[in-house]
């Protein structure tokens, strides 16, 4: 919890009463109250909030307060070429008012180093591979920083500093200028707390001058936990490292079920339906039969028999690499949950008669949050100041990322397009084979990286690369990749994996972003998604004319239909010494899906399959699979049917849907199992009348997640590795279901019961009976008792002063207080959670949610997980977060007058 004095510091407004422009009349939580105690408390002793990181460090309310900055009055910041007007409202969110492109992000720099700046430094420590200079000799970050080298996120935004427009390195540099403005003349202390706590640590270095290529790097960040199949592709291999037969491989990997649940577009809603037909995706041959295992184990591993050593060695290789990957802090999100949904309904269905867009980003949440709201407004909108938009923006990179204008709204979902593959690489010495078959070995790339430990010795990495990418499977101190798995075949060197990724080659998203921010109509839209290389996102887009439509980017490989033994699609990990399997090209822009006012009057995007199974152009074999996008489609076509249209109140309603399709598949089976006695059968009575709905205060909702954990665990940690238990996400749904309708699948039997082979119904009721006991132990004996809410908590955690290694007084200054939480994996309401931990405690979630009602801008509502400040002892600090989980939303006032009339503190920004 945040604490601040209570009276307010020269230059700051008093904390702000609860806002009026809630959209929801329940009753606001009692956060504000709570901050008002702790600010009495603090008062109250006259002194101090004392801490001992080390001996004589003292905090006292001076020096939490001191990095607040002063939200009205006149302000200087030179570099303007006339003065600039910011309006703050009841959550502090800025409007910007300038003459011109560059004063509105010279001074959109200039607030965010106000508000945000510690956050700003400190993903520009992680982006470069720097992050032990900031926190000291951390080994969680100094093996952050070998993999961010390894990757070279920082060489790759220095090139494109050069690839992008004269438009766009303009902004960018008028936004460092703005950046450095305020942090001329300030030292650490006065940008953030966090620079005193670790002060008390390890010798911190005063802020280095903001670069625009800071911002440039953070837009990989982005591209890395927002990537593609990743995740599965290094699981198959590891699975079939155990299991040792594909076809459990496959079982485990269900493709998706467009029967079911439906893609993004039919075919007959593409605009370029010709293009789509004749887009070519694969080429060089066609595949052949199903290889045998042997035959898979042998191409993979480079031998001949395919046998268990070689199997192992390259086990070791494949994990190593997950664990180097897997170093990399989260900044975005990553998991099942980490997607969106996004939703837009033409006119012809909604109240106003104009579109109505929805969209709430499913990311990792912390605090300060993800999301930093902005509108950046031009006094006179014309091709020499074309921006009037609104909506969140990254803290460390200008201009909006989602949101709108006064023309056009849009919302991004990530697509889940393969941009990733994993290459397995023999290596010889400073040589890597290239060629098997003519036994050409190409010379490796290396270079030497310093990683700088604040109060430690530096560290040097070697990073070497092969024409496919950075190896990184020897990146981190995590056993030797073993070597050459037969004495014969010595020549064939070790085992190395490399990463081929998309956003390893520079690109122009930065351009895309400010592409976005102007756009009028579909045609701009397209025009900015093919700037948008990276990451692969869906684009939903309204206009006020009336217009709806959906638009897929990305730079997406082409990958080669080869006729072998390893699949080509991008599913497994691929031989680098076969380079039929090596990417062609990358698909043409006109062919990427797009749609414009489609039959059905909406589009929803929710990171489900874009396009049939088979159409093109190839994008992707591994998707989320559909059951919140089914839920979205279903709400909005029975609204249809009904005759009712949709209002905002209506749109932020279906954000909220914590309605399960997992009760729906597994709760009939539930009840049918016998479990012998009362006490056990306690828990299962809750389900039969259950609606299906995960609330926070639900009984049912609570055993039933409780079931499903463990059932999991019953079902497969016999048969994975410990790093691939299941999360529970809609991939496990989709197994679990097809393994209903066989009693004695292979992964209902327990390997670990000797002469015993567990049937689909003993597991049911172990699982049914396991969940009694563990929430009679974990909430209550009896279960009426019982609520999901009490399990299912967020606890907010600052990313760098959260954890557990920090003192407990800290960690209360930087952790807003844990919240109760409805939904799940896999819902709409999707705060998802990972089974495979044991803890039903929320890791992602709606990061933001916002409605735009095409017809009156100003009616469009907005809400993020936490507030506009990075400062925890600021009252905006977490003020929204409260009405965020209860799933209130509020005002968002667009034009000149709905701003003026929210208003509640001004400044001037002056040259």
């Amino acid at each position: 919890m945040s604490a601040t004095a209570s009276p307010a510091a020269p230059g700051n407004p008093p904390d702000p009463e609860p806002s009026s422009d809630v959209t929801d009349t329940e009753e606001t939580p009692p956060r504000q109250a709570r901050r008002s105690r702790l600010r009495s408390a603090v008062v109250g002793v006259a002194v101090v909030v004392v801490l001992a990181l080390v001996a004589g460090t003292v905090f006292t309310v001076v020096t939490l307060r001191r990095p607040l900055p002063s939200h009205d009055g006149s302000q200087q910041l030179p570099g303007l070429t006339s003065a600039v007007e910011v309006r703050r409202d009841a959550q502090d969110v800025p409007q910007v008012y300038a003459d011109t492109p560059e004063d509105l992000f010279r001074a959109q720099g200039y607030l965010q180093a106000q508000d945000r700046f510690f956050e700003m430094d400190y993903r520009r420590h992680v982006t470069a591979g720097r992050l032990a200079e900031l926190v000291g000799e951390v080994p969680a970050a100094i093996d952050a920083d070998k993999v961010t080298r390894t990757f070279g996120w920082r060489q790759v935004a220095e090139q494109e500093w050069h690839l992008i427009s004269d438009e766009s390195r303009d902004y960018l540099q008028a936004y460092a200028q703005g950046v450095n403005a305020y942090l001329e003349d300030r030292d650490a202390e006065e940008l953030g707390v966090e620079y005193t706590v670790l002060g008390a640590r390890v010798e911190v270095d005063e802020p280095e001058p903001w670069d625009p290529v800071d911002s440039l790097a953070w837009l990989k960040a982005m591209a890395w936990d927002l990537r593609g199949n990743y995740d599965s592709e290094l699981d198959r291999a590891l699975a079939y490292s155990t299991l040792g037969e594909t076809d459990l491989v496959d079982e485990l990997f269900p493709a998706y079920d467009d029967s079911g649940n439906r893609p993004v577009l039919r075919n007959q809603d593409l605009a370029n339906k010709r293009s789509a037909d004749r887009a070519s995706d694969q080429a060089d041959g066609e595949d052949g039969d199903a290889a045998s295992d042997a035959e898979l184990t042998s191409a993979l591993t480079g031998t001949v028999t395919g046998d268990g050593a070689a199997t192992d060695a390259l086990e070791a290789a494949v994990d190593s690499a997950r664990s180097a990957l897997e170093a990399v802090p989260v900044l975005v999100g990553r998991g099942d949950a980490a997607g969106s949904n996004s939703w837009v309904v033409s006119g012809e269905h909604t109240a106003s008669g104009e579109p109505m867009l929805a969209n709430d980003p499913h990311l990792a949440l912390s605090a300060p949050g993800i999301w930093s709201q902005v509108g950046l407004h031009c006094n006179e909108v014309s091709d020499a100041c074309p921006f009037d938009v609104a909506g969140f923006s990254f803290a460390g990179f200008p201009g909006v990322v989602i949101g709108h204008n006064g023309d056009l709204a849009w919302g991004l979902t990530n697509m889940g397009a393969d941009v990733t593959d994993f290459v397995i690489e023999r290596v010889r010495g400073d040589t890597w084979l290239k060629d098997a078959d003519s036994e050409a070995w190409e010379q490796l790339e290396t270079r030497t990286e310093t990683i700088r430990v604040a109060g430690g010795s530096p560290v040097d990495l070697t990073v070497r690369s092969t024409e496919h990418g950075p190896i990184v499977s020897d990146t981190l101190d995590v056993g030797e990749v073993v070597g050459s798995p037969t004495e014969a075949g010595t020549e064939f060197g070790e085992y190395a994996v490399a990463l081929q990724w998309t956003a390893l080659q520079p690109g122009r998203t930065a351009d895309a972003v400010f592409a976005f921010d102007t756009a009028k109509d579909a045609e701009d839209i397209r025009a900015a998604a093919e700037l948008f290389e990276v990451p692969a996102q869906s684009i939903v887009f309204a206009t006020t004319d009336g217009h709806i439509g959906y638009q897929a980017p990305g730079r997406i490989p082409v990958r080669s239909k080869v006729k072998g033994p390893v699949p080509s699609d991008g599913t497994w990990p691929r031989p680098g010494w076969d380079p039929r399997y090596d990417w062609k090209g990358w698909v043409d822009a006109d062919d990427m899906p797009r749609a414009l006012d489609p039959e059905e009057g909406f589009v929803v995007a929710a990171n489900q399959a874009v396009l049939r199974d088979g159409s093109k152009p190839y994008l992707a074999d591994d998707w989320d699979y559909g059951y919140r996008s089914e839920r979205i489609r279903t709400l909005l076509s029975e609204q249809i049917a009904a005759g009712r249209p949709f209002t905002v109140e209506d749109m932020n309603r279906i954000q909220n849907d914590d309605w399960s399709a997992f009760a729906e598949a597994l709760v009939p089976v539930l009840l049918d199992i016998d479990v012998e006695d009362s006490f056990g059968a306690a828990g299962q009575e809750l389900l039969a009348d259950w609606d299906y709905r995960m609330d926070a205060d639900s009984p049912a909702a609570a055993y039933f997640a409780a079931v499903w954990r463990n059932l999991l665990q019953e079902a497969f940690w016999d048969d994975l590795p410990t790093s691939m238990r299941p999360d529970g996400g809609s991939q496990w749904l989709m197994v679990v279901k097809s393994m209903l309708e066989r009693s004695e699948d292979t992964f209902w039997d327990d390997r670990t019961t000797a002469n015993v082979v567990e049937s689909r119904d003993e597991v049911l009721s172990r699982a049914l009976v396991s969940a009694r006991r563990d929430l009679t132990v974990e909430l209550s004996k009896e279960p009426a008792d019982w609520d999901w809410g009490t399990l299912h908590t967020l606890q907010l955690e600052h990313p760098v002063l959260g954890g557990a290694d920090v003192p407990g007084l800290v960690r209360d200054l930087v952790n807003p207080s844990s919240v109760r939480m409805p939904g799940g994996s896999s819902i709409v309401n999707a705060t998802g959670w990972d089974a495979g931990t044991g803890s039903f405690a929320v890791t992602t979630g709606p990061s933001m949610r916002m409605v735009v009602d095409m017809a009156d801008l100003d009616a469009s509502t907005w809400v993020t997980v936490t507030g506009v400040s990075g400062h925890p002892a600021s009252s905006h600090y977490d003020d929204q977060l409260d009405d965020w989980a209860a799933g209130r939303t509020f005002a968002w006032p667009f034009t000149r007058g709905a701003v003026e009339e929210a208003t509640e503190t001004r400044a001037t920004l002056v040259p």
